[in-house]
């Protein structure tokens, strides 16, 4: 499955980082809840942002470029986002609804600073419009791209995908049962590989980004009613 040595470089990327954001979850909503744990994660994303660059310039040796969106990024974004919109809140509609403890959800956001509705919109704001651009650059710009030097395209979406649902299963597992866990699980695996296969595809994030922010719209609007209504 892996190539020789010239790719050990791919690996070793993937060590730095795959392991980071599980990091940053787990020490905020588990070991460390409060300002500490705020700290670690903050420290996680920054991380998560600088390696992928200071790689590019002075391992990959390549120049940091800006890619505009092409019309067809926006369609085809839009209408993905849509689909996976609607899919999410009919999903949850038919079992979330029936499966989740709300008053233990609303607890555990009390404990992480979620239960006052002006800091749950900013927070909404940065995970939606922020958060998702940060994570179609690390998880596919980059991440993908190091997979693929490991493993054919296929297996890369597949093992990307997985990279990019470990660190939110161990968040999910933090306000859920093992059922929606693992159906939400299910959900960002699935979401993962699509946005990694409309970056084999079309080499661009901005699909996955665009379809990423009505993912999380859906996912905000959810967070509302458990925690709000």
């Amino acid at each position: 499955m892996f190539q020789a040595s010239p790719n050990r470089n791919a690996l070793l990327a993937l060590l730095l980082l795959v392991p980071v954001p599980s990091i940053g979850v787990a020490t905020q909503l588990y070991m460390l809840p409060g300002a500490k744990g705020h700290l670690v994660a903050l420290l996680s994303k920054i991380w998560l942002l600088a390696v992928p660059i200071i790689w590019l310039l002075f391992v990959d040796k390549e120049n940091l470029k800006f890619q505009y969106a092409k019309g067809r990024d926006l369609l085809a974004g839009v209408g993905l986002g849509l689909l996976m919109l609607c899919i999410i809140l009919i999903v949850y509609w038919l079992l979330g609804a029936q499966w989740i403890d709300v008053e233990y959800v609303r607890d555990r956001a009390t404990q992480v600073g979620l239960s006052s509705f002006a800091i749950y919109l900013v927070g909404a704001a940065y995970w939606i419009f922020i958060n998702s651009l940060l994570e179609e650059f690390v998880w596919r710009w980059f991440m993908y791209r190091k997979c693929e030097m490991l493993v054919t395209p296929p297996l890369a979406v597949v093992m990307c995908a997985l990279f990019f649902t470990i660190h939110h299963t161990v968040g999910l597992a933090a306000y859920f049962d093992w059922r929606t866990t693992i159906l939400c699980s299910l959900g960002v695996f699935i979401a993962g590989a699509v946005w990694s296969w409309c970056y084999l595809t079309y080499r661009s994030i901005w699909i996955g980004y665009i379809s990423h922010v009505f993912a999380d719209i859906a996912i905000f609007i959810i967070g509302w009613q458990l925690i709000f209504t």
